[in-house]
Order: structure tokens, then C-alpha cells, then sequence
């Protein structure tokens, strides 16, 4: 194929630094631009992915937006047409005008190969930005910054290579009805394969399980409660359950594929580490975890603590305590576990103490929508089911009916939006405790009797779920392990 001279030296100003180091190819986006202008059908075999922005000239780069305006707009583009949308572009006048555009169709290719010019000129653009984001952490790391620790700066350069990584790869299009019927399918088979058909995670919690059919990869979980309701125990439990019955196989890339239980990422925002640990712990042993950390358990009990640290010590439970982290940060963090470790199942404790864009934003509500939107993006793009807790209004309290309701979560509407499953937790114990009457009285005989009911029970309400039912579940409820587990019942036992 004949090679098009341009009529303008197109190399870098002599001012570019370094231009030798820019990666181009003028032969490639001229040909492509002569095959759209010959065949405006070849724009439908480019794909999503080339845009204006990475052509290496730019007049080339406002030649193809000019031309994908007209063919989006079901105009013709050709270059008489074109040419009057540039009549004042210096650009176009020095290259010749009418005469270039001439010279690009009667020299393009044929439409069947745009598509690779398209990929050739799209992976030169990637070349350059690799170029600059390395130019950019280059001058960070050297310019010292009060404000930005290089821990920082390292988030940050990930998350620009990620995002580099990622560009074109979020959107895929149309999917073809026969592919996303197979992946049904395979879904329903590893359920059908799985112990108690579940086409998700299992959170332990037979009728939980049950009613949501396990944690689904791709949604975002709100569990909302009022302090004290136990939502960090419940969140706690339902990890290192997951945590603790991973499994996986070895695939012929020699990567692993998870087949039980899974890889879990608990952000603590409010709690250390070492807490969180401490309360596993204590399930684990059976040993309150209070006791434990008060020193008042004996040599039986300590022995009991031990064996079961060493019992769990393995499971891929992973702990992020850092406070007040930023939405950017909790999902850099979350990519980097998922490429490096791998990653099932990601919690957060809790939602309302999450900040976006570093915590600058002046309007709560629009804050925690655009966090519940970007943990469902997470979701979707990890292809995991990301459990978020979040915090009730007050207004719980001042109605006599104390069951939390989809209203009650504060702040945001886009939580209710966002969500795939709300789930709420309500102890009645809980309020019923704070309404003791004078021992003696007829009053707190009846009073006792409501407690004896109630003791040791725990409802979760299910208050939305794309995928199936609402309804609630009775759950049993151990504060001294502060454990949640399977209610007793006729005909029916199975523990945790």
C-alpha cells in the first residue's frame, strides 16, 4: 500500500522533551481516517475504545471527532462535507486543505482493515500515557509534600495505572444472548454442585441462606442497624464463616479457582485490628472475647483460646483499620488484594464513615451517594459481593414500633437505590432491657416473662432484594461471644 507523505512536518515542537521517547504512528491515523472517509460503514467495526484524544496529531484527533459527529448523526462524511467545518482551523490549511482529505481517501485502505490501524493507534496512546503517569510519579517522588506521604503517592500511582489498565475494558457492549444464557447456566451448575445449592457465598446462617440464596457476586449488601444492634457481629460472623471454609483448585494458567468459602477484606473503620481479632477469637473458642481481654479466664479457658488461634491463624481473613479512608483508597486497596491474593467477599464497617474525594465534598448526601455508587461499581467490577454496613436515623427510637423500615437509613436515598439486598437487624431484647419496672411489681413479673421470650433472639429483616423475597429471619444471638447463629427449632438443629 502506497504510504501518504504528509504535507506538514507532524513531528513534536522542538520544545517537547525528550520527544524521541513519544510513541506515534501519522502513516496508521492517516489510513484509518481515509478508510472512514472512503467507508463511513467501517466506523461499526472500530468498537468503543478509539476516541479523538488518543491521536497522536491533533488536527487527526479533531478529523475523526468531526467524522464520528456526521456518522452518529446518520450524515455523510466526506470530505467536501468535512472541509467546512474547518475553514478556520490553521491546521487544516497548512496540511492543504480540501487537497489532504482528497489524498487520505484516494489512498486508504480497504474498511476491513480499520480496525487495526484503530488497535495500533490505541495501544500507541496507552504508550504515552504510561510515559506521562511515569513522568508524573518520577516528579512526585523527587518534590517533597508535607501533606501526601509516599504511601500516598503509591495509592495514587496505582490508581492511575489501574485506570489506565482498566480504560475501554469496563464497557463491553452488547452481550450476545447465547453468552450470557451459558453464564446462567454455569452459575446453576456450580449451585446445583455446591452443598445446599447455593448460587452464592454462604453466610452460615441456614435460613438466611435460605432467603437470599447466599451473597451473589456483583451486589452491594447494605446490612443497616441502631448501635448495639450487633451489625459488626453479624458482619464479623458472616466473614470469617466465608474466611474459614476456604477451599480452592489449581487452573491450568496456574492460577486458583475458589470453590468454597472464599478470600475475605474486612475495612474496620471503627474498630482496631486487634478487636476485630479479638471477637473472632472468641467465637472460634467460645470463650467471651470481654473475658479474654479483661485477663479473667482460666488455665482450661486459655488453652481453649490458644488451640483456636492456631486453628484459624490460616484463614484468608484480611483487616484494614484504617480510619476515615477515602472511597479512592478503599477500592485501590481492594483491586490490589484482588490481583495479588485474590478476593471473594469484601466488607465494610461502616458506610457513613467512608469519605469521597478525600473528605472535600461540602454535601453529605451527594457524598454518600456517590460512595454507595462507587462500592456497586466495585462490586461489579470485582465481581464480588460487597457487604457495606451503615447507621439508622434516630428516628427508630421515637416510634413506638422500634423495627427499623427502608426510611430509617440516613442520609441517602441512593443507599435504598444502590442496593441490590437491605437487610436490617432488630433485637427486641435489646429495647425491652431499658423498660424494667420495680422488682416486686405485678408489672415486672409480666415484664419477665416478655424477656424470657425474647432472650437470645435476633431478627434480620429483609427489607429489598433484587433477586427473590423480603421477609425476616429469626436468628439466635450470644452477647457474651457476641455470636449470631442458627435458631433451635422443632425438627431442626444446625449449628454453626
Amino acid at each position: 500500500m502506497a504510504v501518504l507523505v504528509p504535507a506538514l512536518d507532524l513531528r513534536p515542537p522542538a520544545g517537547d522533551p525528550e520527544p524521541a521517547r513519544q510513541p506515534n504512528n501519522i502513516e496508521a491515523e492517516q489510513a484509518l481516517l481515509g478508510a472512514l472517509l472512503y467507508d463511513n460503514s467501517a466506523y461499526e467495526r472500530l468498537g468503543d475504545n478509539l476516541q479523538s484524544r488518543h491521536f497522536y496529531e491533533p488536527f487527526h484527533g479533531r478529523l475523526f471527532e468531526a467524522v464520528e459527529s456526521y456518522i452518529r448523526k446518520g450524515q455523510l462524511a466526506e470530505p467536501i462535507l468535512i472541509a467546512e467545518q474547518f475553514q478556520r482551523d490553521p491546521a487544516f490549511e497548512q496540511l492543504g486543505g480540501v487537497r489532504y482529505l482528497a489524498d487520505l481517501v484516494d489512498r486508504a485502505p480497504p474498511a476491513v482493515n480499520a480496525p487495526d490501524y484503530a488497535r495500533a493507534i490505541y495501544d500507541l496512546a496507552l504508550r504515552r500515557d504510561l510515559i506521562r503517569i511515569g513522568g508524573e510519579i518520577s516528579t512526585d517522588a523527587s518534590t517533597p509534600d508535607l501533606d501526601r506521604s509516599a504511601r500516598d503517592q503509591i495509592e495514587s500511582a496505582e490508581q492511575q495505572l489501574y485506570a489506565l489498565a482498566e480504560t475501554g475494558g469496563v464497557s463491553q457492549g452488547f452481550v450476545n444472548f447465547a453468552d450470557a444464557l451459558r453464564g446462567a447456566v454455569e452459575m446453576a451448575a456450580e449451585a446445583h454442585n455446591r452443598d445446599g445449592g447455593l448460587a452464592g457465598l454462604s453466610t452460615g446462617l441456614v435460613d438466611l441462606d435460605q432467603k437470599l440464596g447466599g451473597l451473589h457476586p456483583s451486589d452491594l449488601i447494605i446490612l443497616a442497624a441502631r448501635p448495639s444492634m450487633g451489625k459488626s457481629s453479624l458482619a464479623a460472623n458472616i466473614g470469617f464463616h466465608v474466611a474459614r471454609h476456604y477451599a480452592w483448585e489449581p487452573q491450568p494458567d496456574g492460577g486458583r479457582k475458589t470453590v468454597n468459602g472464599g478470600v475475605v477484606a474486612f475495612f474496620s473503620l471503627e474498630m482496631s485490628a486487634e478487636q476485630l481479632a479479638m471477637r473472632m477469637l472468641g467465637e472460634a473458642s467460645g470463650v467471651s472475647s470481654d473475658r479474654v481481654r479483661k485477663g479473667e479466664i482460666d488455665a482450661l479457658e486459655f488453652g481453649r483460646v490458644r488451640d483456636a488461634a492456631l486453628e484459624i491463624q490460616e484463614s484468608p481473613f484480611f483487616i484494614d483499620d484504617t480510619g476515615g479512608i477515602s472511597l479512592a483508597k478503599l477500592v485501590a486497596r481492594a483491586r490490589r488484594l484482588k490481583r495479588t491474593t485474590g478476593l471473594d467477599l469484601l466488607i465494610i464497617d461502616y458506610l457513613q464513615l467512608i469519605t469521597a474525594n478525600d473528605g472535600r465534598s461540602d454535601n453529605r448526601v451527594q457524598e454518600v451517594s456517590a460512595i454507595t455508587q462507587g462500592l456497586k461499581a466495585l462490586a461489579k467490577e470485582l465481581h464480588i459481593p460487597v457487604i457495606a454496613l451503615a447507621q439508622l436515623s434516630r428516628q427508630v427510637e421515637n416510634r413506638e414500633d422500634k423495627k427499623p423500615q427502608l426510611a430509617d437509613l440516613r442520609e441517602s436515598g441512593s443507599i435504598e437505590q444502590d442496593a441490590d439486598v437491605v437487610m436490617f437487624i432488630f433485637r427486641e431484647e435489646y429495647y425491652l432491657s431499658r423498660t424494667e419496672p420495680r422488682e416486686g411489681t405485678p408489672e415486672h413479673l409480666t415484664w419477665q416473662e416478655e424477656m424470657d421470650k425474647v432472650a437470645g433472639q435476633a431478627e434480620v429483616i429483609i427489607g429489598k432484594q433484587r433477586h427473590g423475597p423480603i421477609g425476616n429471619i429469626k436468628l439466635s444471638f450470644n452477647a457474651d461471644l457476641t455470636k449470631f447463629g442458627n435458631l433451635a427449632r422443632e425438627g431442626r438443629y444446625e449449628p454453626r
